[in-house]
């Protein structure tokens, strides 16, 4: 067991002792006494430490926690607004306790008391939600994290380096392609509730990396808001960031042409689906639902689109999901042959096109999604 999981696990106990016994009984004591020895040797090399809590994940710093995938206590937490703990220097034990009984108090282990209110100011625990602007949280209440500024720009750095590595005929690096959806996943949690950090686009040959890792970003967002789980939550996000994979074989004058198109043009375009299918399925993981994503992602419900499915099954679920992204990323973004769509305007498309392109379900919820979240839309240099 990793020194985050014995820190945490003693947490935890102490919580739920705490809602038994109460502050004052002797198992209360010990187990408290054990979870502050706990956090002491989480902190002996490096005093400064960050818990940040998601759907179904521990982070700890920007690493997740493997051992604590769909932990009880992380959406306890979240729920009760403690998204984010951190610690800036050794804890002095009456510290702990105080944050102890302030943790059971949000978290209803017990009634809150005026001794129970956390003291601000000079302190050596921070916990609580990221603050949106001018320290304050989006519930009015006072910040207790810093402010997290970020850019995307490594992020954006890698999903290159990937397509580079494709077009030189190597296999898809797939632990990059996922450390960069993880890096996403943890942009969007670092404000208050959800943000999603939406690249802008800089040049035109950024398009298909800046689009990607937007889809990538959007169709978390969208599985999140469909309470779908963490694990397919982060698998949407793959097959978001791959969804365009096929692209990387189309020859550039063409991907950033300014006018029309011609007819093989046109068909070079329209068989990026396939291509980026069979480079999922030949990479050396198993990346089927990317591969489908890849394949299905310009299917239309009614059977249009491309590449045209043989049977009547539609397209799978996963695809509708990353196709209503897809489509409403590419209305937002300036294209050589015109300029962005605003987000109302590309919302009422969905809306119009829902039933014969979009599935209804798929598209009343990324509507309803966008509508509430909109205002979370963080517009990120890369």
């Amino acid at each position: 067991m990793n020194d985050p999981v014995r820190f945490l696990t003693a947490l935890s106990q102490a919580l739920a002792t705490m809602s038994l016994y109460g502050d004052d009984h002797p198992a209360t004591t010990r187990i408290v006494d054990s979870a502050l020895e706990r956090l002491r040797e989480l902190q002996e090399p490096e005093p400064e430490l960050q818990l940040t809590f998601l759907a179904g994940e521990v982070l700890f710093g920007s690493e997740v926690v493997q051992e604590l995938e769909g932990w009880e206590w992380s959406s306890r937490l979240t729920n009760a607004g403690i998204e984010r703990i951190e610690f800036l220097k050794l804890v002095e034990p009456d510290q702990f306790g105080r944050f102890l009984s302030h943790l059971a108090v949000r978290l209803g282990i017990r009634p809150a008391s005026s001794a129970d209110l956390w003291q601000m100011g000079e302190s050596s625990i921070r916990f609580g939600q990221v603050a949106l602007n001018e320290g304050q949280t989006a519930r009015g209440e006072p910040a207790r994290v810093a402010t997290l500024s970020y850019t995307l720009r490594e992020e954006r750095e890698a999903i290159e380096w990937v397509h580079q590595e494709i077009q030189k005929g190597s296999k898809i690096p797939m632990v990059e392609a996922d450390a960069v959806v993880r890096s996403l996943s943890i942009a969007m949690h670092a404000e208050q509730a959800m943000v999603l950090p939406l690249l802008q686009l800089k040049e035109f040959d950024q398009y298909t990396t800046t689009h990607s890792m937007n889809v990538s970003v959007l169709a978390m967002a969208l599985g999140e808001y469909l309470e779908l789980g963490g694990p397919t939550v982060r698998a949407l996000g793959v097959a978001g960031l791959l969804h365009d994979l096929g692209k990387t074989c189309i020859p550039r004058e063409i991907l950033v042409k300014p006018g029309k198109l011609t007819e093989s043009e046109r068909q070079i375009i329209r068989e990026h689906p396939v291509v980026g299918a069979r480079m999922l399925l030949a990479s050396p993981e198993p990346m089927e639902l990317a591969a489908v994503v890849a394949y299905e992602h310009h299917v239309m419900l009614d059977g249009g689109g491309y590449p045209a499915l043989r049977d009547a099954r539609g397209a799978q679920y996963a695809s509708m999901l990353v196709h209503v992204c897809d489509v409403y990323d590419a209305l937002r973004t300036n294209r050589p042959y015109r300029e962005a769509w605003e987000s109302e305007r590309a919302l009422d498309y969905i809306r119009e096109r829902a039933g014969v392109e979009f599935d209804p379900g798929v598209a009343q919820a990324f509507i309803a999604m966008m509508r509430q979240w909109d205002q979370r839309t963080a517009r990120v240099s890369a």
